[in-house]
């Protein structure tokens, strides 16, 4: 069975952020992901991740911004990353580095950065290349850390305009810049939406050495894995076949809104998927 972690940005919005880590636990996540860490103390955070035998896996470098209100800010505006605006470099090596100041504290080991939404005056090339300068800086920065960097293509009906929308895409990209440290975080989700054939490109990427994290949710909806069009349970065993092959080790994040999650337990109480999951490798 692969490695989930819950996304507590999406899951258990029923309960305040920071008791989102004790029920995670509860429901046997080891562990957890989630958008952006900025809003709290990275030491209140570590105290609640270590309080509850969870690991961070991975969280988002800032989308725009390097502190907490403006970061804030910039995602209530619409702000969706700045790592390939042009005239934006700074702020994005400042929100690297502080993206990177709080992976140290939280023992992550991956940092996702957002490319960003380059606006209808700047050429498609343009933006790509200040994209792979910026990623080529700020890979070399995360490894000094010790850390991974991650880019993800996200599906153009969700994120309209943003830079990445494919794998073929992110994988190039990877490749052009040729950071050992740079890897792909692969949405089966906005996968599904933008070119479909899952189970191939999984077949297909997995054992490049280049994906570094999975996300999933069912497809139209975004709801659990259970619900839509993607058939998961398969899934899951195609991961664990790949995984088998070729030794990838990474982690499944749960990035999915859970159906019921604004009713008391509502996102445990959705949980069947992960269960049924459990029970297929005992």
């Amino acid at each position: 069975m692969p490695r989930f972690a819950a996304n507590l940005s999406l899951m258990y919005p029923e309960l305040p952020f920071l008791d989102r880590f004790e029920a995670a636990a509860r429901d046997g996540f080891e562990a957890v992901e989630y958008l952006f860490p900025y809003a709290c103390e990275a030491r209140e955070l570590r105290a609640r991740l270590d309080g509850n035998g969870l690991r961070q896996v991975l969280f988002n470098a800032p989308p725009g911004g390097a502190d907490a209100a403006s970061i804030d800010a910039a995602w209530a505006a619409g702000v969706r990353g700045s790592a390939g605006l042009p005239g934006r470099e700074a702020e994005f090596r400042a929100g690297v580095q502080l993206a990177l100041r709080y992976a140290e504290a939280l023992d992550c080991p991956r940092i996702h950065c957002m490319a960003g939404l380059p606006d209808g005056h700047t050429a498609p090339e343009a933006a790509l290349a200040v994209y792979r300068d910026n990623l080529r800086w700020a890979a070399a920065e995360a490894a000094r850390a010790g850390r991974e960097l991650l880019i993800e293509p996200i599906n153009a009906r969700d994120m309209p305009g943003y830079l990445l929308n494919t794998q073929q895409q992110a994988h190039a990209i990877v490749q052009a810049v040729g950071a050992p440290n740079l890897k792909v975080q692969f949405d089966l989700y906005h996968c599904q939406i933008m070119e479909g054939d899952v189970a191939t490109k999984l077949r297909h990427y997995l054992p490049s050495g280049r994906v570094a994290h999975l996300q999933i949710a069912g497809v139209p909806e975004r709801h659990e894995p259970d619900i839509g069009e993607l058939n998961y349970a398969y899934l899951f065993r195609v991961i664990d076949e790949v995984a088998a092959a070729c030794g990838w080790q990474g982690w499944v994040g749960c990035e999915y809104r859970p159906r019921h999650g604004g009713e008391p337990g509502g996102t445990s109480r959705g949980l069947g998927w992960l269960r049924a999951a459990r029970a297929a490798t005992r």
